[in-house]
């Protein structure tokens, strides 16, 4: 099982134009020609000034492992981690280094193709750092977990879980919650990483290349499925609370029943909302998982929250932003089809999303008019932007930029 989804991220990654693959709906679109190219970018009229304030190459970056790495944001400082085991504490107003620390020890040539074909792959950190409690933890291609202190960079403690680590760990005030890509979640305890409890759910025998972060809330871990489901975990002993289906998995072929919830869940108040692959959006009750409201609009990312607003980058490269309370539409932008584009990110009054081609695009949020667009370079953009509570957007390409944004006056 775990080959299949080796296979599958890696005929992603290199042949989007494939006949196996372009049957998955929409996401990556048909193998006629330019049929499959991302749209051309229109000519725009900025009606916002994007600043950038600084970027930082990272070294070589995820490059073509579809790990959707982005940085995470701290305080003063941003944490994001290289394709050779370092995790970097930039300053998040200069992007100087704070400090630096390995994690994991990684070979000098690296082949990524072979990696991912090997039984056993090879070191590398493969997940977004998580931050909070004063650690830094990140996951890597072998189970490893490492947790280091956030200010000064000296490791704390390492353990390893039982399969690759894709997203980034929840840190709360008591656990280390950890999601392996076999289907386990692990709750470590946040002094020494001792393993307190284990969640194992199976997968289905195809699935897309990640898995959605952990979310906590009020005591719950929220957590999204390769078969479509939501399921919520007590965090104290990690015994399910509820579970909900967004999306059946159904379909002639598996391609067709690939029901993944990979994207970010949001958490309101009283809500979680969750995007899956197989073209299902849905709010759900926190308290216990009875659906609120659907539509159908399936996202290989997942959500963000604005106000009033659920915002959702589609399959297809449509942008959505839908009535909190009802799912309601209440703007399309259809600008920016085929380009693989990012989960949004509220940014003052846009969203933004990154795409393929290296671009961040500002869309206002009262009517999802592109406002502004810039590019970090050329090379695709995978991992949801930040935004800091100064308003600074940072963003990091697969060849390891990292760059930070600041809205002009």
């Amino acid at each position: 099982m775990q080959r299949r989804v080796l296979i599958l991220a890696l005929a992603i990654a290199i042949a989007p134009g494939c006949g196996t693959v372009s049957k998955v709906k929409g996401w990556f679109g048909t193998s006629k020609g330019k049929a499959n190219e991302p749209a051309e970018l229109t000519v725009i009229t900025p009606t916002v000034s994007v600043n950038r304030l600084w970027s930082v190459d990272l070294g070589d970056g995820e490059g073509k492992r579809w790990l959707r790495l982005r940085p995470t944001i701290d305080g003063n400082s941003v944490y994001a981690v290289d394709d050779q085991g370092v995790l970097h504490a930039l300053d998040a107003a200069t992007g100087r280094t704070q400090w630096e620390a390995r994690a994991v020890e990684v070979k000098a040539e690296r082949n990524w193709r072979r990696a991912w074909l090997r039984d056993t792959a090879e070191a590398g950190l493969t997940s977004a750092p998580g931050v909070g409690s004063g650690l830094v933890v990140v996951g890597g291609r072998n189970g490893e977990v490492v947790a280091f202190d956030a200010s000064t960079g000296a490791q704390k403690w390492s353990v390893r879980v039982t399969s690759e680590v894709l997203s980034a760990p929840l840190v709360t005030g008591e656990h280390v919650v950890v999601r392996a890509n076999d289907g386990r979640t692990f709750g470590l305890a946040l002094a020494d990483g001792t393993r307190k409890w284990v969640f194992d759910r199976g997968l289905p025998s195809l699935t897309l290349r990640g898995n959605a972060a952990p979310v906590g809330d009020r005591g719950l871990v929220f957590l999204g499925y390769d078969d479509g489901t939501v399921v919520a975990l007590r965090e104290s002993d990690g015994l399910r609370a509820w579970e909900q289906r967004v999306a059946e998995p159904e379909g002639r072929t598996e391609l067709d029943r690939v029901a993944d919830i990979d994207g970010e869940l949001q958490v309101g108040p009283d809500e979680i909302f969750a995007a899956s692959f197989h073209n299902q959006l849905m709010a759900m009750s926190t308290e216990n998982g009875r659906p609120l409201w659907n539509r159908d609009i399936g996202s290989s990312g997942g959500v963000a929250l604005s106000g009033d607003k659920v915002l959702v980058s589609d399959n297809g490269g449509n942008v959505w932003a839908l009535e909190r309370a009802s799912g309601a539409a209440v703007w399309k932008q259809d600008a920016l089809l085929r380009r693989q584009l990012t989960t949004p990110v509220v940014h003052g009054d846009y969203a933004v999303v990154g795409d393929v081609e290296g671009y961040l695009h500002w869309l206002r949020l009262d009517s999802g008019e592109i406002a502004g667009r810039s590019r970090i370079e050329d090379a695709p953009l995978r991992g949801t932007p930040q935004v800091s509570n100064a308003g600074v957007l940072y963003a990091v390409s697969t060849e390891g930029e990292l760059a930070a944004y600041q809205l002009g006056q």
